[in-house]
């Protein structure tokens, strides 16, 4: 779930708010360290069945029946250059963004989260939700037990946990090529919701940012809360290959079993090889049997890619279940040229993977992306993936880097993510009330919040205006020189 809001109270038991501590030892590891008990998310006898043709691997050509893992490459010692003085400049005659820096040492990152997922035995949802049939429920207050240790924010960075999808389609000679891949990354995206049915992410405060820097999967990352009401967050990320961006505003409505969280505004992406940017929405996002322990998630609708400079669009239908539909996830689209022809067809379950395959031979698959396997302990790291449970992590090299508006050092959260949950709950309350005197003030003064980091400017192709990044993050980053514009969480 998605969905938050400041004021209302709860009734909540929250005695069950025992944590864990945790070594740093216990719960740290290298980039290049692989979880050596998961499992690959498909059965190796699936490509077995009578009639089922050979699955082709895209990176080598050759025929597999085993599952085959698109996988991020780590950064490897020697290819860190313990260089300080590395840093980045800037290139206004070109208008090159400048290089990210360069750390002495790779970054380690946590492999668990220092505290165990919360109970939600003692909440009552009905009494939250039986007088909001039909209704916004940001405007609903919730108890914080509901929440899972990452916000709005970090979620939108989730969904390059794929990236090398897109560095991929950046190197593709056809355009067809590229398409696929891109809808492939697309899918991708929602694959880390599948474990966490139950949880919303924490609500960003108004001008509330959160960085991304990951010099192992070729990207950088900044997002800001832009706006309250209606919340909108933004993002932007850049690498050699690609940049990525947009801004996302979340309804949701409550109808009695289920939960509804409608998304607005479209994810762009531009890949450097060719210049080449795609367009897509987003589909709807659903939470069944609200009140039981058999609760889950579902995603449905009809997602559309669109690239004005190749003229191909792809469409993907995620399929909702029902009683006479035995199969979950499910996604079904094709790709078709400018004229409307069909190049070929898509298919896979969000949480699996995507393939491709042309109508006269179905039955030879060609991979274009299948999931990562979860940690073997996902279920005490509130069903996150490996990428996901790194994100909240304030490592060495962040140290007297970030601005003092950074996710990292929100303290409800943190308290949250330690399993301290009678103090995360009255830390929340504090910096919920201290944000809405800020706007009052505001208010009575006649200003109005202006974005750090982004700005709303007409959008090239039509239709409405988009938040985008108006630079500045990464050049005042590199200076150290990022003053304190607002104070969010003291």
């Amino acid at each position: 779930m998605f969905f938050d809001a400041e004021e209302g109270e709860s009734d909540v038991d929250e005695s069950d708010s025992s944590s864990f501590g945790a070594d740093d030892d216990d719960y740290r590891y290298s980039a290049e360290e692989e979880f050596e008990d998961d499992v690959a998310p498909f059965d190796d006898d699936e490509d077995e069945e009578e009639g089922q043709g050979p699955v082709i691997d895209k990176t080598t050509g050759k025929e597999s029946n085993e599952a085959i893992l698109v996988t991020s490459v780590p950064v490897s010692p020697s290819d860190v250059k313990p260089n300080p003085d590395d840093h980045a400049t800037e290139n206004p005659a070109d208008g090159t963004p400048p290089e990210p820096p360069k750390y002495a040492q790779p970054v380690v990152r946590r492999k668990t989260l220092p505290a165990p997922t919360t109970s939600m035995e003692n909440i009552s949802i009905m009494s939250l939700l039986r007088n909001n049939v039909g209704k916004d429920l940001s405007t609903v207050a919730m108890p914080i037990l509901l929440n899972e240790p990452i916000n709005l924010l970090q979620k939108l960075a989730e969904e390059l946990e794929y990236c090398e999808l897109l560095q991929e389609a950046n190197n593709a000679a056809d355009p067809a090529d590229r398409i696929a891949l891109i809808a492939a990354f697309a899918v991708s995206g929602y694959s880390s919701s599948v474990n966490r049915p139950g949880r919303k992410p924490f609500n960003p405060l108004l001008g509330e940012t959160y960085e991304c820097l990951r010099e192992d999967k070729g990207f950088r990352y900044i997002s800001e809360k832009v706006s309250h009401h209606p919340p909108i967050m933004a993002c932007h990320a850049d690498s050699d290959a690609y940049t990525f961006y947009q801004d996302n505003l979340l309804k949701s409505k409550f109808w009695g079993k289920s939960m509804e969280l409608i998304p607005s505004g479209s994810v762009h992406v531009q890949l450097k090889s060719t210049g080449e940017l795609y367009v897509w929405n987003k589909v709807t996002t659903c939470m069944r049997n609200i009140f039981s322990t058999g609760r889950y998630l579902e995603h449905y609708g009809v997602m559309k890619i669109t690239c004005a400079e190749s003229g191909l669009t792809a469409q993907l239908s995620f399929k909702e279940s029902g009683y006479f539909v035995s199969a979950k996830n499910e996604i079904t689209g094709s790709v078709l040229s400018a004229s409307g022809q069909e190049l070929f067809q898509l298919s896979g379950k969000w949480d699996e993977g995507l393939y491709r395959f042309h109508s006269s031979s179905p039955n030879n698959l060609e991979v274009l992306w299948r999931a990562r396997p979860c940690p073997p302990h996902h279920s005490q790291m509130y069903g996150f993936t490996a990428f996901t449970v790194e994100l909240n992590d304030l490592t060495p090299d962040l140290i007297g880097v970030l601005p003092n508006t950074d996710t990292r050092y929100r303290p409800d959260q943190r308290m949250y993510e330690e399993g301290r949950v009678d103090d995360a709950e009255k830390e929340k309350q504090r910096l919920e009330q201290k944000q809405r005197e800020y706007r009052k003030r505001l208010e009575a003064e006649g200003k109005r919040w202006e974005p750090q980091f982004f700005e709303l400017k007409p959008n090239e192709g039509g239709g409405e205006a988009t938040w985008t990044y108006r630079g500045g993050y990464w050049e005042k980053r590199e200076k150290r020189a990022f003053e304190p514009q607002l104070d969010l969480f003291s």
